[in-house]
């Protein structure tokens, strides 16, 4: 009997340190992902925190710029108001003044776009503009693009008077350009960065988006939220720019950096599912190779049976012959029926059975009368007849009995002495339920799943298939149900099989 088991504890302990293996390789296998994926983040946290320092660095170079040209700003100024004043002190200046400085002034203007018109708007000098203006010949054509000078009235005789025009020199506005380019290049390279990081700029209030870069928008459901939880990652860089006083900078992890937090996940779940599928494709291996072996031993052995069951049949014909008592004659054609049914078993194993509607309260009485003059006499077996003396079942009789006969013998092993059997049926609207119980040993909860396996066995001999074949004739055959129902140990167990009735 241990022998036997120990099949089965071997079995088991391989399962188990086959799963604990699979478990090991698993964490082995996260651990080494998320090792990597650290050191991948570290390394993605290093080339942020280089790129938030560039940041701040080229914004300081911005506002740097934007000093230097302010400060140039201010110098043409002073330049322009210069001209003005020599303008102006060479208009007011006496015929026997000397004008050198005012005239060297004047003449030394070579950036400072300036225009000179009489009151009524008509040009009288200009210098430093553009060609198109050159041409003018009152300054009103200029339309719009007046509103850019600035103007200073210098009168000279009576109700006449000069109107200089003169605005920032060429140099500042091409500086001016320079630094909004210089700006906005700064913006393209927060939002377009090489490390691919989310990144929104706002303003002082950390509300309002000046702009943002690598954001997939069509996911974003509330701007402020988002904001939020960008400012829990990492704290906003604070800097300062031209026209835009206070900004921040919000960032993120890249989205390759984020997907790969999942991958050590999507890892684990694509080896479980591949261990899954190949423990199924394995098990049905198994078991298609057991039902051949089943199949192959049930048709070998009943054509084993075949041969000395008709000499059997050729030797009781001889006996009744030779008037030989009739009781004996009797029993030996009992036994001989038998032997022919159980031919019949294993010669359906493997095919396709045929099916009769039978009254399985009839098929039940036959059986216990039978079994019983088989039994010893310590064990009694009984057939409480149901209220219903007709339930009608699509059974193969020949493999039902066996069912039945496998399930009694195994309580007759389970009492091991005086003891009872009891059969019963339970009639539902679809189901009916045929209860076996005894008073035998018990099954514990550990071996309730382990009896119906091939192989397992608790006798001294036996090959431990009388479950197994039972429960393949009742749920694959018959398409019902046999299991435990309830078990104690050393009180007895009930095992329930339960059938599909015939349809209406």
């Amino acid at each position: 009997m241990k022998k036997k088991n120990n099949l089965y504890r071997n079995k088991k302990r391989w399962k188990w340190l086959l799963f604990f293996t699979a478990i090991i390789a698993f964490i082995l296998i996260i651990y080494a992902s998320n090792t990597l994926l650290q050191e991948i983040a570290y390394e993605e946290k290093k080339r942020v925190e280089i790129w938030a320092d560039a940041i701040t660095a080229k914004a300081e170079l911005v506002n740097y710029t934007e000093d230097f040209f302010e400060n140039i700003r201010k110098e043409e100024g002073k330049r322009a108001k210069l001209l003005v004043q020599a303008l102006k002190k060479a208009n007011e200046a006496s015929l026997d003044e000397d004008m050198t400085f005012y005239t060297d002034v004047i003449s030394s203007n070579s950036t400072i776009p300036t225009i000179i018109t009489n009151e009524k708007g008509d040009i009288d000098y200009s210098v430093n503009v553009d060609p198109e203006i050159g041409k003018m010949k009152n300054i009103y054509e200029l339309g719009d693009k007046l509103q850019a000078y600035e103007i200073l009235k210098i009168p000279y005789y009576k109700q006449s008077y000069n109107v200089i025009y003169y605005k920032e020199s060429q140099i500042y506005s091409q500086l001016r350009k320079v630094l909004n380019d210089l700006i906005e290049s700064f913006f393209q390279e927060v939002v377009i960065n090489n490390t691919s990081l989310p990144v929104i700029v706002t303003d002082s209030t950390q509300e309002k988006i000046i702009t943002y870069g690598n954001i997939d928008t069509s996911k974003v459901v509330d701007w402020k939220i988002l904001l939020k939880t960008m400012k829990n990652v990492n704290l906003p860089i604070e800097i300062e720019l031209p026209e835009q006083g206070t900004c921040y900078v919000f960032y993120k992890e890249s989205t390759v950096l984020t997907r790969l937090r999942y991958f050590p996940f999507i890892q684990f779940i694509i080896i479980l599912i591949f261990l899954v599928v190949a423990y199924l494709l394995f098990s049905y291996a198994r078991k298609s190779e057991q039902n051949q072996v089943w199949v192959g031993m049930s048709k070998e052995t009943a054509h084993q049976l075949g041969t000395p069951i008709s000499a059997l049949l050729a030797w009781n014909e001889l006996l009744k012959e030779n008037n030989v008592d009739e009781t004996i004659i009797t029993e030996i054609d009992k036994d001989l029926h038998r032997l022919e049914t159980i031919a019949q078993r294993f010669s359906k194993i493997g095919s396709i059975p045929e099916f009769q509607p039978e009254n399985i309260v009839t098929v039940l009485q036959d059986f216990v009368l039978y079994l019983q003059a088989r039994l010893s006499k310590q064990i009694d077996i009984k057939f409480i007849i149901p209220e219903n003396p007709e339930i009608i079942v699509p059974i193969n009789r020949y493999l039902f009995e066996w069912v039945i006969e496998n399930i009694c013998k195994n309580s007759v092993d389970a009492i091991d002495g005086k003891g009872v059997i009891l059969l019963s049926i339970i009639e539902e609207e679809k189901w009916v339920h045929i209860d076996i119980s005894d008073t035998g040993k018990g099954i514990s909860g550990q071996r309730q799943k382990s009896i119906f396996n091939p192989g397992y066995t608790s006798k001294k001999r036996g090959w431990g298939l009388g479950l197994t074949l039972a429960k393949r004739i009742i749920v694959e055959y018959h398409k019902g149900k046999l299991f435990v129902l309830k078990s104690l140990v050393g009180k007895g167990t009930t095992m329930r099989i339960s059938l599909k009735k015939r349809a209406n």
